[in-house]
């Protein structure tokens, strides 16, 4: 056996050697010893018990293999719940939570008084952003989108998990609300929206869905099809949130003043300065 120093320690050298962050070492070891890192720093000079080595092994090799380390895990963390996660789902990425973060001081600020908020989150993947909204606000009435009907499977048992009430509706963006004639108060989406042609990480392009990723050619693709059709889904008073990429502000301005002249908007940067949060609104503003 081997002590947890020298395990983490070795398997630091291989990331480095490997292209992977040095900080994914200790945190799947947190993950799968289900200690606090300080607790594991406290017994740092420790043998590291023989199924615990072996699983870290394991574990490691796919990690080196450049499989995401939520894949190795079965699971990834997201504003404090727990999600399941597999290829048939996007991992969810910290940056989102500043998403839900934002979505929830617009809702109190634009809904202070209303007694029930109807919001929707389409193209859900594995839930994330929904129950995390709906968990957070308890006045929200959340239901999801997906066109994936295994996403939609993975989306229902995150929801269960974390004894989430949402309704999920399988089919394309927009057109499961439109059929059931719902009315919003909030749209949210996470659209893909990385352009067909642009290069990405072997770790993401290899275990990640395809579907949750590319957004045609321009990376704009399912931000049109929302923009077309999202009057007929919302309320006069209610706003729509998204996810976009960092470098889509100019073709984002352009195409939401195209598409929703009535409307008014406002991207803002994330924790890292980048350009990645869109917020319409219509009949209402946050000031």
């Amino acid at each position: 056996m081997t002590t947890f120093a020298k395990a983490v320690r070795k398997y630091e050298r291989l990331c480095e050697k490997n292209d992977v962050p040095q900080q994914t070492v200790m945190a799947y070891l947190v993950e799968i010893s289900r200690k606090e890192r300080f607790d594991l720093y406290l017994h740092f000079d420790e043998q590291m018990p023989e199924d615990l080595e072996k699983q870290f092994d394991e574990g490691m090799a796919r990690i080196l293999d450049q499989e995401p380390m939520a894949h190795v895990l079965g699971y990834s963390w997201f504003y404090g719940y727990q999600m399941i996660v597999n290829p048939d789902v996007l991992i969810p990425r910290e940056e989102t939570e500043e998403l839900c973060s934002r979505i929830l001081a617009r809702i109190d600020h634009i809904f202070p008084d209303q007694k029930e908020v109807v919001c929707a989150d389409v193209g859900t993947g594995s839930g994330a952003i929904a129950i995390t909204v709906a968990k957070e606000e308890p006045r929200v009435r959340m239901c999801a989108t997906d066109i994936s009907e295994e996403a939609l499977e993975v989306a229902k048992q995150n929801a269960k998990n974390n004894d989430a009430d949402i309704e999920m509706f399988a089919g394309d963006m927009l057109e499961p609300l439109k059929e059931r004639g719902m009315k919003l108060d909030v749209l949210i989406s996470n659209p893909p929206y990385i352009p067909a042609e642009e290069k990405m990480e072997r770790s993401v392009v290899d275990f990640e869905p395809h579907v949750a990723l590319f957004g045609g050619e321009d990376g704009l693709k399912f931000y049109r099809v929302i923009f077309e059709n999202c009057r007929s889904v919302l309320k006069e008073k209610s706003f729509m949130a998204f996810e976009m990429g960092w470098d889509q502000r100019e073709r984002m301005s352009e195409l939401v003043e195209s598409l929703l002249p009535e409307a008014s908007y406002e991207i803002i940067k994330d924790m890292n300065g980048k350009d990645r949060m869109l917020f319409v609104y219509f009949g209402c503003s946050y000031e």
